[in-house]
């Protein structure tokens, strides 16, 4: 397993995250955070990426939640911008289908988790089953669980399903890195007016938003409750402030190479056999 990378953003492991206390505007280090920056970033992942798929012996995991508007799908494109794209794949969950919904509620992403060499991205997850669905409770009437629902007790007892999955990946080879993509309620309401003001951006502006907004402080208790009971050092969450657009998108590129870095990717080396072909094969070519 790796070591999940330091920064003030990471949700600690013992449960003593407060979401009041997370911070929606950057923490102030004196760096300049640049497009020179994002670049020289986006150059060093795309050299980590290629490792990566030629070791073939991790896969690596970015899961990423917010509320609507925070720049989940900005952030993904400008952190993976220059990647190879054969060697990422990215997954948006909605609204789950039928076959979705004849199966356990990890099945639908854990038949899209990344093979070795690869990355995997997921916007949004596993994790709205603890989040959309603990804050509309009315949802589970649907999912054609057996027995009556306690609702003590389901939202324990999905965590708990969702922590034990994360080890288990961990310990075979999936690097997990999670990013709660943590906006504020002001900053949500300027870019939904913002959508709305700009014709190019009205296609961006879904009605059903401005009603999950009435939910906020239910879904903030669901983010608080899932983020410490599943950011484990395998498993790490990052509470990113999402205020600023470029801060946020240059501190989810910074974790994410320092965790390719700190993980031991190299490429593979020949063996003596393999040399023994690559002079056969010289030899032949030069002829």
């Amino acid at each position: 397993m790796f070591e999940a990378p330091a920064s003030p953003y990471l949700v600690p492991f013992d449960g003593n995250f407060r979401i009041d206390e997370a911070s929606t505007v950057p923490i102030t280090d004196g760096h300049h955070h640049s497009g020179v920056h994002r670049k020289a970033a986006t150059d060093h992942l795309k050299q980590l990426q290629r490792v990566l798929a030629a070791g073939d012996r991790h896969a690596v995991l970015l899961v990423f939640q917010a509320m609507d508007a925070a720049g989940k799908d900005s952030t993904i494109r400008a952190v993976m911008q220059g990647v190879d794209p054969s060697g990422c794949q990215v997954y948006s969950f909605k609204k789950p289908s039928s076959q979705e919904l004849d199966h356990d509620f990890l099945w639908r992403t854990a038949r899209c988790l990344p093979e070795r060499g690869r990355i995997g991205i997921f916007n949004r997850s596993h994790y709205e089953e603890v989040l959309v669905v603990r804050v509309h409770p009315q949802i589970l009437a649907s999912q054609k669980l057996p027995g009556e629902v306690n609702l003590e007790t389901i939202w324990d007892d999905r965590l708990k399903s969702i922590r034990e999955q994360e080890e288990h990946l961990a310990r075979n080879g999936t690097v997990i890195l999670k990013f709660f993509l943590n906006v504020s309620r002001d900053e949500q309401k300027r870019r939904f007016l913002a959508r709305l003001d700009h014709p190019e951006r009205n296609w961006k502006f879904e009605p059903r938003d401005v009603v999950e907004r009435r939910h906020w402080d239910d879904y903030m208790f669901a983010y608080q409750e899932a983020l410490n009971a599943t950011s484990r050092p395998w498993a790490p969450w990052y509470a990113i402030p999402a205020d600023d657009k470029r801060y946020m998108r240059a501190r989810v590129a910074d974790i994410v190479i320092a965790t390719l870095k700190g993980i031991g990717l190299r490429y593979p080396e020949p063996t003596d056999d393999d040399l023994e072909r690559f002079a056969e094969a010289r030899r032949e070519l030069e002829a």
